[in-house]
């Protein structure tokens, strides 16, 4: 999965002589945590309600709500955020894995993404969560089911037919790693397009397989 199918799409920006005010009523407005600080068509920059809300006046100030109103609408973005910035971007053709290193690496929230030197979307913790929902297909009706197994060479492959033998049909699989516990054994999840688990986890343990947990998504369902 790449960059450019979950991001967002020309996100809206702002530029150094926005001031406070306007940017804080964007964000409100746009439901964004996040704001883009163009130059001349170029990215410099990226401003998030944080930065803004630590250069604001406390709500235990003794100055008065006009007052505040008044320095946010005189103070500009350029005075909020360093004249030369290190902003971290990624291209649309990137995969979205890339872009989760990243954020985790830097401790950022959210990635700009830009192609050719031009700023066309981006990339937040949000999309990223919404992204591994929908790998897991966790919106979809079905079973889950979880196995513990040796971590060793054929053992998906070997499961699946077991799968496929049965006759149900695979939606997804996800294979975990737990570091702190055995090294050897891993945790696959895999979903499955059916109403009742019962005889597929039957079949599973009679090939010595150890089913750790059963779900079906119908029952999460709002």
């Amino acid at each position: 999965m790449y960059v450019r199918s979950r991001m967002t799409k020309d996100p809206i920006t702002i530029t150094r002589q926005t001031t406070v005010a306007e940017a804080l009523e964007l964000m409100r407005r746009s439901s964004v945590r996040r704001l883009p600080v163009m130059e001349n068509g170029k990215l410099i920059g990226i401003v998030t309600d944080r930065d803004l809300s630590e250069v604001s006046p406390s709500p235990a100030t003794a100055l008065s709500v006009f007052e505040i109103n008044y320095l946010l609408a005189k103070m500009k973005v350029g005075d909020v955020i360093p004249k030369k910035q290190n902003v971290i971007t990624i291209p649309p053709d990137a995969l979205l894995e890339e872009a989760a290193l990243l954020m985790r690496e830097n401790k950022v929230g959210a990635l700009p993404v830009c192609e050719n030197g031009k700023l066309v979307g981006i990339i937040t913790e949000t999309n990223i969560f919404d992204a591994f929902i929908d790998l897991l297909g966790v919106r979809d009706a079905g079973i889950r089911i979880t196995i513990e197994t040796e971590d060793k060479p054929g053992v998906l492959a070997d499961l699946t037919e077991v799968i496929r033998d049965y006759g149900a049909n695979i939606s997804r699989v996800a294979v975990f790693r737990d570091e702190a516990e055995d090294d050897h054994k891993v945790l696959v999840v895999i979903r499955l397009t059916i109403d009742d688990a019962t005889k597929i986890t039957d079949v599973l343990k009679e090939h010595g397989y150890k089913v750790v947990s059963v779900i079906n998504y119908e029952d999460l369902q709002p």
